[in-house]
């Protein structure tokens, strides 16, 4: 039998900053919402809206949205991607996650939203800064903005901040085309029982701006 030292569960004890931060969410915002939680075990979800966003600690949709449980079904990956549909043997996490929230829980919004200063874009812009070869997962997964990377690389005119913007918008409008090969997104939009949005969050002032889903423009919203 292994001998566990002291030093062993100190090192992996579970991270008393979560369980801080789990004490002040029954004392405070459960006790406020222990009604809404309780209906929502007995009744399940039916949020309207999914957001696939990045898994950037600093970009939660439910925060930037102020929203309460069960509102928003939320998908978070590197850099907010959505792959084109591809039915095949593959495991594809992110595409059951759009089938189920779209044929399942029926949502009539899906947001893809993006943000400033994603080290996933700046990694496409430049692997040598923040290589991608290194790992048997993230590089395959960025190089699905291989083709619109390169072609934000060859706008020389643009500062390296700019190029970083221009990707991470740019990475927004290629999923959400990715999207639209899936053939009940398709279906459902022209039926006008689902609309795909996008969006970009700036961290640093917390401004959100949408995207026009007509000009492909990125505009700040009146609120």
């Amino acid at each position: 039998m292994r001998l566990l030292t002291a030093n062993w569960f100190g090192m992996h004890r579970f991270p008393a900053s979560l369980l801080d931060g789990y004490k002040s969410f029954m004392s405070e915002r459960y006790q406020r919402e222990k009604d809404r939680y309780r209906q929502l075990a007995d009744s399940g979800q039916s949020p309207t809206t999914m957001v696939i966003a990045c898994c950037d600690s600093r970009a939660a949709p439910e925060t930037i949205f102020n929203s309460g449980p069960g509102e928003l079904f939320v998908l978070r990956n590197v850099a907010n991607l959505v792959p084109p549909y591809q039915p095949d043997a593959g495991q594809h996490g992110t595409s059951a996650a759009i089938e189920f929230a779209v044929n399942s829980l029926g949502i009539r919004d899906l947001v893809v939203m993006g943000h400033g200063r994603c080290g996933g874009i700046r990694a496409a812009l430049d692997p040598t800064a923040a290589p991608l070869d290194t790992g048997d997962f993230i590089g395959k997964w960025m190089g699905l903005l291989g083709p619109v990377a390169e072609q934000v690389n060859s706008y020389s005119f643009l500062t390296t901040s700019e190029r970083e913007t221009a990707l991470e918008r740019l990475s927004i409008r290629n999923s959400i085309s990715n999207l639209r090969t899936f053939p009940y997104i398709r279906t459902l939009e022209a039926e006008a029982k689902l609309a795909v949005h996008g969006a970009w969050f700036d961290i640093s002032t917390g401004e959100l701006w949408v995207m026009d889903n007509t000009t492909g423009d990125f505009e700040r919203p009146q609120v």
